[in-house]
């Protein structure tokens, strides 16, 4: 697969900062797994298991994705970090199997944000971390839009709370789409009775 495939995610959450998106904020705080690619002066406070005053080269931590993102840096090795296992191979093999048995909740809330955010830090299985967000979108899209569309005739609590926020925000946008399209067709028919009435009056 061509290395250009995907498009590297700029710095800050999202294609666009948003500071105003509790959503942006809380993708922001999810902690990635980490390690030190040089001594760090004076923060060892951030690691609570570190005895000394110093984060010393090598060493393995979790930071939240905003510290990871500006720590990190492609010509001057200060941190790398490490794929969540959401993103590794062998979950990749399960979506590409089958999206939809996966529960997104339970695994993120935020698989496709935060693995577009992934894309920022150079890593070489990127094109195929790509690929698999795409088609795992692709693959739960229909049963997302379905889940909304027949919220009134069913319960669908269940598979709802499986979804990845995205996800739910794009099924409580195709909720009120469909409310909206009912209560238009229900004035439509209120306006057809009544202009039926009139015309029998009137005969």
């Amino acid at each position: 697969m061509d290395s250009q495939s995907y498009f590297p995610v700029p710095p800050g959450v999202g294609m666009e900062e948003n500071f105003f998106s509790l959503d942006d904020i809380l993708l922001s705080q999810e902690r990635l797994p980490t390690r030190t690619e040089c001594a760090f002066p004076r923060l060892g406070f951030l690691e609570k298991s570190a005895d000394s005053q110093d984060i010393p080269e090598g060493t393995k931590m979790e930071l939240p994705l905003w510290l990871s993102k500006g720590l990190y840096e492609k010509k001057r090795r200060v941190l790398s970090v490490e794929l969540p296992k959401v993103y590794r191979e062998g979950w990749r093999t399960v979506f590409n199997a089958d999206p939809t048995v996966v529960d997104l909740h339970k695994m993120g809330p935020y698989y496709y944000g935060l693995g577009s955010q992934m894309l920022h830090f150079d890593n070489p299985e990127n094109p195929e971390i790509a690929q698999t967000l795409l088609q795992t979108f692709i693959g739960r899209f229909r049963r997302t839009m379905d889940s909304s569309q027949n919220a009134y005739n069913e319960d669908t609590s269940a598979l709802v709370e499986r979804l990845d926020c995205l996800e739910k925000e794009l099924c409580e946008i195709n909720k009120k789409n469909v409310s909206m399209d009912f209560s238009l067709k229900k004035k439509d028919i209120k306006m057809y009775n009544l202009q039926f009435s009139v015309d029998n009056t009137v005969m």
